[in-house]
């Protein structure tokens, strides 16, 4: 049994425009899993590592930027067990930005669990999760029910980048709960017979 290992987590922030607020959310995300003893966060920032925005046909070769841009992405998704998003809402839907990185790996998330954390006005970015819940169950992975949102997020966080409403780090420990106890068990599985599409 691997329960005793620490989990490799993704920690995906999906922003990248100028002025984001992701980073204060992951930042605070961040804290919680530091305080675990039962996973490790490995942050893959878009903004800070871009990925190529334009694809090869079937078959076709990568130039060599884009495969060194890949590279700075690829194997820390190859290498978790699991993922967390950190994503805006924009129109209703989730950012451009994330939706390439997804596009670009395939095999990265199979078999494997991803958590939600999104931030937004009215809605808090419900509605960018429930699509990469489709989006994420096209590529074989299991997505956790609870989630944490932030609802007009600016106005959310106080200035030292706290949540003024505790009932969100109650919402955070549970959502982290299941994640663990998914990512533990479907390691498992994949380490007693690998994945297969």
């Amino acid at each position: 049994m691997s329960t005793n290992q620490e989990l490799q987590i993704a920690v995906v922030i999906g922003s990248t425009r100028t002025g984001r607020f992701g980073p204060v959310v992951a930042d605070w995300l961040l804290g919680h899993l530091d305080a675990r003893d039962d996973m490790v966060a490995d942050v893959v920032d878009l903004a800070v590592t871009p990925l190529p925005t334009v694809m090869p046909g079937f078959g076709g070769e990568l130039p060599a930027e884009e495969i060194e841009l890949l590279a700075a992405v690829t194997p820390r998704l190859a290498a978790a067990d699991a993922f967390l998003f950190v994503t805006p809402e924009y129109n209703h839907s989730f950012p451009a930005s994330l939706k390439n990185a997804i596009d670009w790996h395939n095999q990265q998330w199979h078999g494997k669990p991803i958590g939600f954390v999104s931030y937004g006005g009215l809605s808090g970015g419900l509605r960018a999760v429930e699509q990469l819940r489709v989006v994420m169950a096209e590529l074989n992975t299991v997505t956790i029910r609870n989630t944490v949102s932030f609802h007009g997020a600016a106005q959310a966080f106080d200035a030292d980048g706290k949540p003024r409403d505790p009932a969100a780090d109650a919402a955070a420990k549970t959502m982290l709960d299941q994640l663990v106890w998914w990512a533990q068990a479907l390691r498992d599985a994949r380490q007693a017979r690998p994945f297969t599409a």
